[in-house]
């Protein structure tokens, strides 16, 4: 048996965040088990956590959606440190976590809330015209309509797209079996942030992977800050995500010379065993 927990992640309300189930001491348990149980909690991403390789890391995650392995992911990150920290892990460091992932390692920092140092972005810059015409289809919306677009990888495959108005990613409603493999984010600056609670409205679209709309995204929302903060957007903001589909994420994003850190609240919901 091994120590199971499931931790909401980036919203201080209970049921109101993203999800993670985590696996402790997940030694031994092998890559059909992780994959099988992934599958079986079917929520966007389960992880395990396992004794670090790397000596400069506290401890090395793996990180499953229901339908394959990721190097890197966002929500999970934070909630599996918040995880491992209140299992009684100790941290080579005060402050600070390292957390070792098939993306390299990844700091992570404790204050008001964690967060996370976003990684290099795997892939950047410019969106050719085939897969421009693709996310127009599949948002829905004209090429008119879209103010920017870019790659923004930092794992996961996310490509993301501007648009004028929190109002407008509010309003889109996509067509799932349009996307292809593309796993595409949209973000839309709110008018009145102060009315709002929430500079920006983000959401992640991700039926490659098994899920529709992702309920609160760190992995988008980092690569989103690494394309646009200090930019079209302030240093140091707050993005809303989860509004469409019932949830109140808040993603706290901050920009200090070439370092993103992405934090959120997280709250522990259920503890228990699991037997794989």
């Amino acid at each position: 048996m091994h120590q199971f927990s499931q931790v909401d992640v980036f919203s201080s309300d209970p049921f109101l965040g993203n999800p993670v189930a985590v696996v402790h001491d997940a030694q031994g348990v092998s890559d059909e088990e992780m994959a099988r149980f992934a599958r079986w909690t079917n929520l966007s991403e389960t992880t395990y956590l396992l004794p670090p390789t790397d000596p400069a890391a506290d401890y090395r995650l793996r990180i499953w959606t229901p339908d394959r392995e990721l190097p890197f992911a966002g929500h999970p990150t934070l909630g599996s440190a918040h995880a491992w920290l209140e299992a009684g892990g100790v941290a080579r460091q005060d402050g600070e976590l390292v957390q070792e992932c098939a993306a390299g390692l990844v700091r992570i920092r404790r204050g008001e809330r964690l967060a996370f140092a976003a990684p290099p972005l795997l892939r950047s810059g410019p969106v050719d015209a085939g897969d421009r015409e693709r996310i127009a289809t599949a948002l829905r919306i004209t090429d008119a309509d879209i103010v920017d677009l870019a790659w923004v990888d930092n794992g996961p495959g996310w490509v993301a797209c501007l648009l004028e108005s929190a109002e407008a990613v509010l309003a889109c409603r996509p067509d799932f079996g349009a996307f292809g493999d593309l796993e595409v984010g949209i973000v839309g600056p709110y008018d009145d942030p102060s009315s709002a609670g929430a500079d920006i409205e983000v959401r992640a679209f991700v039926p490659s992977m098994g899920i529709g709309e992702d309920p609160v995204t760190g992995s988008l929302n980092a690569g989103i800050a690494q394309w646009l903060a200090g930019d079209r957007l302030p240093a140091s903001y707050v993005a809303s995500q989860g509004t469409v589909i019932g949830r109140r994420g808040r993603v706290h994003l901050e920009r200090g010379g070439d370092t993103v850190w992405v934090g959120g609240d997280v709250l522990t919901t259920i503890t228990g065993q699991v037997g794989l």
